[in-house]
């Protein structure tokens, strides 16, 4: 199974990196082949241009660093994510990377007229979430669940049919502890051999 991990955490040494490390090396020991996509360590830009948004219901955008990119979601056959939420989403650099890179002709093709919208991901099987979130887990259920949403509702429609999905949430990490943080990376491999 060829699995992208895209990470998005600006911090090297936070505990989403421990997270990422754990995900890797599970995955890896299962003899996955595994691309790991992090985003602030290459400076990606998340910011679409004006010439971008006028030109993207027409073609894939133009930008030369956004190629590899295009090449990391046609080789996927899964997805992980591993990032923080933060005011109940994804940080601004992770949704940047869907708006540039889930672009047209690259996940989709739109209609020549009315009609719907043609996947282009249908080679994705499996789409999974780690996340971290100061909140407590029924106060992010209250809010929605934005980040969760977009990724596993919203990105998900795109992928195969019978796309296999799961989220994973270490909550409350605000006030997380050694004993929290080393119980959520067991949870975090026991998930992964499943995945």
């Amino acid at each position: 199974m060829r699995v992208l991990v895209v990470y998005c955490h600006p911090v090297p040494e936070s505990f989403c990196a421990s997270v990422r490390d754990t995900a890797v090396e599970v995955l890896q020991g299962r003899g996955w082949d595994v691309r790991l996509l992090d985003l602030y360590a290459e400076n990606f830009n998340p910011v679409m241009s004006c010439e971008e948004r006028r030109s993207y219901n027409e073609r894939a955008p133009e930008d030369p660093a956004l190629k590899p990119h295009f090449d990391h979601l046609m080789w996927a056959e899964a997805i992980l994510f591993v990032y923080p939420t933060w005011w109940y989403g994804l940080p601004a650099m992770l949704k940047g990377w869907f708006d540039r890179v889930w672009a047209t002709d690259v996940a989709f093709k739109l209609p020549a007229g009315k009609g719907r919208i043609t996947s282009l991901m249908r080679h994705v099987t499996k789409v999974g979430v780690i996340t971290t979130c100061g909140a407590p887990t029924w106060w992010s259920v209250v809010v929605g669940q934005p980040g969760r949403k977009t990724i596993l509702r919203g990105m998900r429609a795109l992928c195969a049919t019978r796309c296999k999905t799961f989220f994973l949430a270490h909550y409350l990490m605000d006030s997380s502890t050694p004993k929290s943080r080393a119980a959520f990376l067991g949870k975090v491999r026991a998930r992964l051999e499943r995945f």
